[in-house]
């Protein structure tokens, strides 16, 4: 019953390694059969989809473009009246650089300064305390002038609206410096503290 595996296997590779007559022949019929005139429809079916959906991404674009540029009014009798809609979001986007382009230039002025300081601060363990205490002081400064803000867009630009709004942008920049400063210190009396360990 021993046999040897090696003379086994030799006859079976020659043995499988022929194909059958004509196998190739009916695999490609087959395949053409089964692939050929579906996979065109399919392929004819997915451009439409794809032109219905470009179609409708464009009409989409084209109806939120009209809705939002076209003005909301409302007629009554007749007469146009701005709905209440239009001028809320008009009077939500007041800020001091709508009244004029000089008070552009302020606040862009002041809110430059105040991004430069925030993003060169540098915190650690040293100083982590120190600056969360300032921060807070920044957050009240930040909510007084979204509350100045509100009464901007409420009740319309004044001059003691906008002499407070001007005020808080000089406080919060002013309060970084401040920062600054304190952190120097900070740091200076680090140095001094290590250098005289050193001696």
């Amino acid at each position: 019953m021993k046999q040897d595996l090696r003379a086994l296997m030799q006859k079976r590779k020659a043995e499988s390694s022929k194909l059958p007559n004509g196998h190739e022949e009916r695999f490609a019929n087959k395949l053409e059969a089964h692939f050929g005139e579906k996979n065109n429809t399919k392929q004819h079916t997915f451009y439409w989809l794809k032109i219905a959906s470009v179609a409708v991404v464009f009409m989409a674009i084209g109806m939120f473009t009209f809705y939002s540029i076209a003005p909301n009014k409302s007629t009554i009798d007749g007469n146009e009246i701005v709905s209440e809609t239009a001028v809320q979001t008009v009077s939500n986007k007041m800020t001091l650089g709508d009244i004029s382009p000089d008070l552009k230039k302020v606040e862009d002025y002041y809110m430059a300064g105040i991004n430069v300081q925030l993003a060169s601060l540098q915190i650690n363990n040293d100083n982590k305390d120190l600056i969360d205490g300032y921060m807070e002081q920044l957050d009240e400064l930040d909510n007084e002038y979204a509350v100045l803000n509100d009464e901007l867009n409420t009740i319309g630009p004044t001059e003691a609206t906008i002499t407070a709004l001007i005020d808080n942008l000089k406080l919060r920049l002013e309060l970084l410096f401040k920062l600054k400063n304190k952190l120097k210190e900070l740091k200076n009396q680090n140095n001094e503290q290590i250098n005289s360990i050193q001696i």
